[in-house]
């Protein structure tokens, strides 16, 4: 991917990493249009970023994904990278006498049948590109479930073998894939609390350590790993496996 001139849309570009990737990005000159369903705050997120442009979605809407794709491709029809970050993780209890599935429900959707619509509306835009780039933001949880968020864990490891699948078959074309895995950052996805837990890494740590391998192009088999995640990349390879599920099951 290269690092400067894109056109790139970024899902979830209100908070957290998708904010903090959308800003990056901008500051190396890109045009950068950030997706997210609060106009207020995607008018705060554009206002402190001169240049940022915001478009409203409902990702758990089917009709409005079609529309936005449509109004993009009308907009933006040079387009060259699309970075699916928007999720959730809610927390879910299976041992309750009654399990709640609207939690997993609403975890697939976001995380997974938004993904999947969003991806295939706009591919035509990105292969009509001379170069492009297709991203989506994973979680070191798709290799080590974290045993309180297993839908989230669930819906992550769907969309790294989603994305190794659909790598391979884009080879051939001008379209790249890549995965973003973040290890746990402090950001607000399950809460206040997260965002100022010392057990998580820094956002700005993370977006900087993000940015440099991006500028370095050192993304072997399209995974874009900072270190503090690799522990959980390759708990199987390593053996460390059931130390870190039990670990991150009493969390």
């Amino acid at each position: 991917m290269n690092i400067t001139g894109n056109t790139i849309l970024i899902t979830g570009g209100t908070s957290g990493i998708g904010k903090a990737l959308a800003e990056a990005l901008h500051a190396r000159q890109n045009k950068v249009i950030i997706a997210g369903r609060r106009q207020q705050l995607l008018d705060q997120v554009t206002a402190a970023n001169p240049g940022m442009i915001g478009l409203q979605l409902d990702v758990d809407d089917k009709g409005s994904i079609e529309q936005f794709a449509a109004q993009v491709q009308r907009q933006f029809p040079e387009l060259n990278v699309l970075i699916n970050n928007a999720g959730i993780m809610r927390a879910e209890d299976y041992t309750a006498e009654k399990v709640d599935v609207a939690t997993a429900e609403a975890t697939l959707t976001t995380n997974i049948s938004s993904v999947v619509r969003l991806t295939a509306a706009l591919l035509p835009t990105l292969k009509a590109q001379p170069k492009a780039t297709l991203m989506a933001t994973t979680s070191g949880l798709a290799h080590v479930p974290m045993a309180a968020f297993p839908t989230y864990s669930g819906t992550k490891a769907f969309l790294h073998a989603w994305l190794e699948a659909v790598r391979f078959q884009l080879r051939n074309t001008n379209v790249e894939v890549l995965e973003l895995t973040p290890p746990y950052v402090q950001t607000d996805l399950t809460g206040s609390h997260q965002a100022n837990d010392p057990r998580a890494m820094p956002l700005d740590e993370f977006i900087t350590e993000v940015m440099q391998i991006l500028e370095s192009g050192n993304t072997p088999k399209g995974e874009i790993l900072v270190e503090r995640v690799k522990p959980l990349r390759w708990a199987e390879k390593n053996g460390s496996y059931e130390q870190l599920l039990t670990a991150l099951g009493s969390q």
